[in-house]
C-alpha cells in the first residue's frame, strides 16, 4: 500500500536513505530536512511494514524533483519503486507540472521509464537553490534524468480509480479524508 509520509516515518526514511548514503548510492539526508519536506515524501508499506520511500520537491512553476527513491534491500526488483515513482508522478500531474526530473547514481532505472539523461547545466533553479548546498558541490557525480510528464500520463491518473492523491480527497467537495 501507498501513502503519503507522516512525521512518524521521518527516523525510517532518514534510516533507509542514509543506509544508500554509506554506500555511496545517494546522498544523506538530515532528520530536519526530511521534516521540513515531509509532505513531499510517499511511503510504500506491505503489512504495517515501512519498505520504501520516494518524494517529489517542487523547484520551479513547471518543474519537480524526484528525491530520495529507496526501497529496502529484501524487496527490490519486485515493483516497489515504480509504484513509488508513480505515485510522485500522479502528483505532479495534480499540480499542473510539466516536467519531473531526478540526480541520480541508477540512471537505467529511470530510462526504463521514460527519463531522458540531460546535462545538469540544464536543470539552472535546481542547481542554484538547492545544488550549492550539497557536500558534492560543485563537483557532482549524478546524472541528471528529466521526463516530460504527457497527456497519456494525466489520462491514465484521471482514469485511474487507486489514484494515490484521490484516495486521500473527497473530491466531490474538497474534505480530506482519514
Amino acid at each position: 500500500m501507498i501513502r503519503k509520509a507522516t512525521l512518524n516515518d521521518v527516523s525510517f526514511i532518514q534510516k533507509l536513505v542514509n543506509s544508500y548514503a554509506e554506500k555511496g548510492e545517494m546522498l544523506p539526508r538530515s532528520i530536519g530536512d526530511i521534516c521540513d519536506n515531509i509532505r513531499d515524501f510517499f511511503i510504500y508499506e506491505d503489512n504495517g511494514e515501512v519498505i520504501g520511500c520516494c518524494a517529489l520537491h517542487v523547484t520551479w512553476v513547471d518543474l519537480a524533483e524526484i528525491r530520495s527513491l529507496a526501497v529496502t534491500e529484501e524487496y527490490q526488483g519486485k515493483g516497489i519503486g515504480t509504484v513509488l515513482l508513480n505515485a510522485c508522478i500522479d502528483d505532479a500531474l495534480k499540480l499542473a507540472i510539466k516536467k519531473v526530473f531526478a540526480l541520480t547514481y541508477k540512471p537505467e532505472f529511470f530510462e526504463k521509464k521514460g527519463f531522458q539523461r540531460i546535462d545538469k547545466s540544464q536543470l539552472p533553479h535546481k542547481v542554484w537553490v538547492a545544488c550549492v548546498n550539497c557536500i558534492k558541490f560543485p563537483d557532482c557525480d549524478e546524472v541528471a534524468v528529466i521526463r516530460q510528464i504527457a497527456e497519456l500520463d494525466k489520462k491514465n491518473s484521471t482514469n485511474n480509480e487507486n489514484s494515490v492523491i484521490d484516495s486521500f480527497f473527497d473530491v466531490s467537495n474538497g474534505v480530506f479524508r482519514r
